[in-house]
Order: C-alpha cells, then structure tokens, then sequence
C-alpha cells in the first residue's frame, strides 16, 4: 500500500465516524454551519488519534495529519474543496463550473484549479451550506441567487434548469480594506489625483463611478468614503450588499429584494432611493444604478443633495452617462432625451472611470467633468488622463494618469466648505 492510499484509508475512516458522531449522513444534506468549525475540528483530531492507534490503519506524518483535518474540517463546516482556495489570499474570484471544473483569479489572471467535488450532490450540498450563512436556498423553482455571506463575500449561484453545465458557482471574496496610500503604491492613483479625489469628497461634490466588471469600482467608493466626516450620515443603497464603509459609526445599510415566487414582496432600489431622501442624509450612496431610480438620484443630486455617488457599469465615462440617460428614460415619465443630457450634466460634477488592463492591474483611467451645453449629447473635459506607453518586458503596464491642466467648474464648491484646493490643480 503507497503512502497516498494509506492516507485515503485513513480519511474514508475519520469520515465515516465524524459523520456517524454528527449525526448526519456522510456526503449530503445540510451539515453543521462555520460557527461551529472549532467543535468539529476538535472532533477530528480525537477521531484521528484513535485511528492512528488501531494498527490496521498506517500511521500518518504530522503534514498529512494536519492536512487530513483540513479537509475534513472544511467539507462540514466550510466549503469543502473549495475552501483551501477561500483561505488563500491570493485568490480574489473563484468560478465553479459543475462539478469537475474550478477556475479562479489570482493576481487578476484567471487559472484552473487543482480542486473539484466528486459529484453534483457533493457540491450542491456545499451550495446549500454557503447558502445558509445568508439564510437563503436555491431550488428548481428559483434556480438564480445572488447573496452576500456575513463576511462580506459575494456569491451567485445557478442551478439546472437555467445552466446546462451543471451546478454554477462564483464567488468574489471581499477583498481586504485598502486606503488610498494602498493605490498609490499600486499605481492605480497618482498622488495628485488621490489628493484632489480626497477634497472632491470633503467638498461634497457628486460623483459617478464607472468601470467595467471587477474594475475596482465598489473598492474606490470604500475609500472615498473614508475622507466624510464621521459625524456625517451615510445612507447606502444596493441590491446585494457589497460596499464595506470601514470605521463608520453613522451607516445606514439599505439592501433591496426580488420578489418571490408569486411576483410579490419586491422591493426596488427606486423605492429605497426615495425612502432614502426622507431619511435625512448627509450622503447617499447608490451601490449601482440599474432602473428608474437614476432618475430620482440625479434629481436629487439637481435638487441640493450634495456628496452623492452613484456607481454605473460601463465601458468608458461617454458610455456611463448614456447608460444614466437611458436608465432615466426608463423611469416611466416622458423626458426628452435633451432634459435627461442637461439635468445630469448640471447635477454631476465628476465622473471617475477605472479600467483593467492585461496584467491584472486595475487603473483610474479617467477624471472628468461634465460641461452644460444645449447641443445634444456629453461632452466631457478631463481633468486627468491616463496615457498608456504600453507593457514592459515583464508584462506589467507602463502608463501615468496625468493631471490635464484643465480648471474644475465645481471650485465654487470647495470655497463653500472651506476646502482647500490641492496645490498643483488649477484654481
């Protein structure tokens, strides 16, 4: 017998007696929930010990024993196969086509994974422990959920009927809090633009943060909201909660909800934008604007709510504004497109635009502002820019966000809060 089999003996063994001492039965069903790691990992370590004494079993190294605890662990109480790549901090998305199939990101590429599950039943009994953390399930009849774990992980799972794959999972970790001396260093901000960004927020002017998938757009909203005053009171808005606002003592966290099965019980993000504005805040954040309710946050923006951040997915900031144009369209009253064009050019006074390049690298690649004009259309002037010279010889980027010279037309906005404007910009 090789030392492999002998190891796999010795697991089946464990596994067996765990299950029979938890209760349930080995491979299937909901198991015992994370709070509970530390009990059953206390529970393996006793049942290895015996194994390790009965001479028909071989004796295993301290790696392999500290390994097969791991393992076994992790499959009641954690994440099974995948939770080896949950632990590594490297890894930021995992994606789970079926069973057979894992790829994640690490260090912004993608790559298989040396990880999988015996079958269907194995991981969707792991889909239906990471769905109890959220206290959700996913069946036939609602085969899509999307939920957020205690932690701050984010989590999309379908199932057949609606994917042909098999059971699908994708998880985006939450990535660890970074400040904005974290993205200087990165090279996503100069430190010009951090600086000027910082007292965009001490000046309460409105933003809209635009990107592509995975940019970094809800971790720039992270960080901006780190320069509000702590006595200020920051109202979020989100349809899966995603945005971590560290040290904030004022937060109020409004989540939206789908309706049920019946097509009752929604409630929309256009409905929490309004409950919001009777909510007394100092500032709003729309997590991301889907719908109608831009409509009623570029009013309210119009209207004299200051320091508003609104996230949109889209390609390039020309494209963001139109996709807002669009989605006020779909509010439901008749605007012409041109009152849309004029209320969201005199309501945003900053649009920044992050992109992700080849190398896994994420990059504010724009800051603009938004001109009135009456001739149709955006016409957006850019305060920094970013010039991309192309990859060096080992692959990474080699560009510079540049500031253009270009006055803000919102400078008004840093004389009424007394905010100093960054040396360097142009008053």
């Amino acid at each position: 017998m090789t030392q492999s089999d002998a190891y796999e003996q010795v697991k089946r063994r464990v596994k067996m007696r765990l299950a029979e001492a938890l209760e349930v039965e080995n491979g299937s069903g909901r198991q015992h929930a994370a709070p509970e790691r530390a009990a059953v990992e206390l529970q393996v370590r006793q049942l290895l010990a015996g194994a390790q004494r009965d001479v028909r079993y071989s004796a295993l190294s301290p790696e392999e024993q500290t390994r097969l605890i791991y393992e076994l662990t992790s499959e009641v109480t954690g994440a099974g196969p995948l939770q080896p790549l949950i632990d590594d901090p490297a890894v930021t998305e995992i994606m789970v086509n079926g069973p057979h199939q894992v790829f994640v990101e690490r260090h912004g590429k993608l790559e298989r994974a040396d990880a999988g599950f015996k079958d269907t039943t194995h991981l969707m009994s792991v889909i239906e422990r990471l769905l109890d953390a959220a206290g959700l399930n996913v069946t036939k009849s609602d085969p899509c959920v999307d939920a957020s774990l205690p932690d701050g992980t984010r989590l999309n799972i379908v199932i057949p009927p609606l994917v042909l794959n098999g059971p699908t999972v994708t998880i985006r970790k939450k990535a660890r809090d970074l400040t904005m001396d974290d993205w200087i260093a990165n090279g996503s901000l100069t430190p010009l633009a951090a600086d000027f960004l910082a007292a965009c927020v001490k000046a309460k002017v409105n933003f809209i943060i635009s990107g592509g998938t995975s940019t970094g757009k809800t971790t720039i909203v992270s960080i901006l909201s780190s320069f509000m005053p702590q006595a200020e009171r920051i109202i979020t808005i989100e349809n899966v909660a995603e945005l971590e606002l560290p040290n904030r003592e004022h937060w109020i966290r409004l989540v939206g909800r789908s309706a049920n099965l019946e097509g009752r019980g929604e409630i929309s993000l256009r409905m929490l934008v309004r409950n919001a504005l009777r909510m007394r805040p100092d500032r709003i954040i729309l997590g991301e604007a889907r719908g109608g309710e831009a409509l009623d946050v570029v009013q309210a923006m119009h209207t004299g709510h200051e320091g508003v951040i609104t996230i949109l997915h889209g390609n390039s900031p020309q494209a963001a504004l139109e996709r807002l144009q669009t989605m006020m369209l779909m509010s439901g009253l008749d605007l012409p497109p041109q009152v849309c064009q004029m209320q969201i050019a005199s309501a945003v006074d900053v649009v920044v635009h992050l992109g992700r390049f080849a190398d896994g690298s994420r990059r504010v690649t724009s800051i603009a502002q938004l001109p009135v004009v009456d001739t149709g259309g955006f016409e957006l002037e850019e305060l920094f820019h970013f010039d991309v010279r192309g990859f060096r010889p080992d692959g990474t980027l080699d560009g510079e966000l540049r500031y253009t010279g270009m006055r803000p037309k919102f400078i008004k906005k840093f004389q009424l809060n007394n905010i100093p404007i960054p040396g360097g910009i142009t008053a």
